[in-house]
């Protein structure tokens, strides 16, 4: 059966990717300047923010 244009875009979209990303260049960071906490939560916020400009740079 064919695809239908909802299920390839379902596959297409590997924006939530950038939130583990960030995740774990931030704790590589935190590591490194010795604030693992703060490198945590600076990379989440950081991989939300390239989550929220590639999805709606889509449109």
């Amino acid at each position: 059966m064919a695809e239908t244009k909802k299920d390839s875009k379902k596959k297409d979209d590997t924006s939530g990717l950038f939130i583990p990303a960030g995740i774990f260049i931030g704790m590589g960071v935190g590591f490194i300047i010795g604030q693992l906490v703060g490198g945590l939560f600076l990379g989440m916020g950081l991989g939300f923010l390239a989550m929220a400009v590639s999805k709606n740079s889509k449109k």
